[in-house]
């Protein structure tokens, strides 16, 4: 008999802690998530993107809305075409990030870089600029 089972039996706990005969196995099965199926390890992903049209954003919307995407976009193609369609575009990324806590800026004129809520963009602190004073006239 192991000690603990002695301790049990003493303190009388058995009614309270369950033994291994009292453990019954059942046939139930337990649905495993894809998410539950990756590593323990999570990993980011880069990815790169072209916006030719409105209905381009889906599949980058999807992909930063998963959480483990980073999306590099060139706009290019529709700012050539649609300044309308492009601001359009990058409204609707805008609200999508905000709403996922993530980030989104532009480098270059034609790249945007977009995140999730797990990576910022960083961005060099802005120089405070001194205040002008004005040389005495008198």
């Amino acid at each position: 008999m192991s000690p603990f089972n002695k301790l049990r039996d003493r303190f009388s706990f058995g009614k309270y802690i369950p033994s291994k005969e009292d453990v019954v196995l059942t046939e139930d099965y337990v649905e495993i998530t894809p998410e539950a199926q990756k590593s323990e390890k999570a990993k980011l992903l880069v990815q790169t993107f072209k916006l030719d049209n409105f209905e381009s954003i889906k599949p980058i919307l999807d992909s930063v809305r998963t959480g483990s995407t980073i999306a590099i976009v060139n706009m290019l193609p529709l700012k050539d075409r649609d300044s309308i369609g492009l601001k359009r575009v990058i409204d609707k990324l805008k609200k999508t990030v905000d709403a996922n806590d993530g980030d989104i800026a532009a480098f270059g004129e034609h790249w945007l870089i977009v995140t999730p809520g797990i990576a910022k963009v960083y961005r060099k602190p802005t120089a405070v600029p001194e205040p002008q004073t004005r040389p005495d006239l008198f």
